[in-house]
C-alpha cells in the first residue's frame, strides 16, 4: 500500500492512502491512525482520519515544522504492513423502520423494485464500517450497504431532520446524531444517542467501527426512548 504526505497549511499533513476506496485503503487509513496515536509526540494536536485519507493538526515550533512533523511519521508508519491487522469495535443500533420515523423507507422500496420488508431485511442484515464521522457532531459516514438498496439523495433536502434518524444516499447509510438539514432519504430512527457533548469522546461512533442494524418494533423505541430496553 502506497501513500502520500502532503502539507495542509503551516499547521497539517495530509497522509494519502494511495488507490482509491476500497476494504484495503481503508483499512489501512484505520492503522495509520492507530499508530500515530500510539505514537508518543505531545506536538501532535488531532488525528483525522477520512475515507482515504489522515490529517494531523500539530503545534509549529522553530525547531520542528513540516519537514520534521514528516519525518517522525516516515518513521513509525515505515512498516505499515504489519499495522494493518487491528481489532474493530462492534456498536449494534437499534432502528424502527418506517411509518413516522422512516417517511422515504417507501421510496426506498419503490426505487429499487422490492417490498418494504425486503429493504429492511437486507438494511438490516449486513456488516458496515464507519469510514469517517463529519458534516455534523458524531455524524458517520457508513460503508459497506448493499447495491440493492441503493438511492439517490431527495431532489429538495428537508431544512430539518430529526435527531437519530437513519438514512441512504447512494451507496452509503447514516445516522443524523442531531436535528439539522439533510438529503438522505429516511427509512427509520434510532432511540439511542449518537452525539454525547458532556463526554470527553463526543461521538458514540468512531471510524474503523463494525455496525450492525436491529429492527425494534414502535413499543420497543418507545420503550428504549424513555428508558426501558428489551432486556429490562
Amino acid at each position: 500500500m502506497r501513500i502520500k504526505y502532503s502539507p495542509l497549511g503551516d499547521v497539517a499533513l495530509v497522509i494519502d492512502v494511495l488507490g482509491g476506496l476500497s476494504k484495503e485503503t481503508t483499512s489501512a487509513v484505520r492503522a495509520i491512525t492507530a499508530q500515530i496515536e500510539l505514537a508518543s509526540n505531545a506536538l501532535i494536536k488531532e488525528v483525522v482520519p477520512s475515507f482515504t485519507t489522515v490529517t494531523i493538526f500539530y503545534e509549529v515550533r522553530e525547531n520542528f515544522q513540516y519537514k520534521e512533523m514528516k519525518n517522525f511519521l516516515e518513521n513509525i508508519l515505515a512498516d505499515l504492513g504489519r499495522f494493518t491487522q487491528i481489532k474493530h469495535r462492534t456498536v449494534e443500533i437499534p432502528v424502527c423502520y418506517g411509518g413516522e420515523h422512516g417517511p422515504d423507507l417507501e421510496f426506498v422500496a419503490e426505487h429499487n423494485h422490492l417490498k418494504i420488508e425486503e429493504v429492511i431485511e437486507i438494511h438490516s442484515g449486513g456488516t458496515y464500517e464507519v469510514h469517517m464521522i463529519g458534516f455534523a457532531p458524531g455524524f458517520p459516514f457508513i460503508g459497506g450497504m448493499s447495491e440493492e438498496i441503493a438511492s439517490p439523495r431527495r431532489a429538495t433536502p428537508r431544512l430539518r431532520i430529526p435527531a437519530r434518524s437513519v438514512g441512504i444516499a447512494g451507496m452509503q447509510t447514516g445516522v443524523y446524531p442531531i436535528e439539522t438539514p439533510g438529503g438522505w432519504q429516511l427509512i427509520g430512527r434510532t432511540p439511542i444517542e449518537l452525539f454525547l457533548p458532556e463526554q470527553e469522546i463526543p461521538s458514540l461512533l468512531q471510524a474503523g467501527d463494525r455496525i450492525i442494524f436491529k429492527p425494534i418494533t414502535m413499543e420497543e423505541y418507545t420503550n428504549w426512548e424513555g428508558g426501558l430496553h428489551a432486556d429490562d
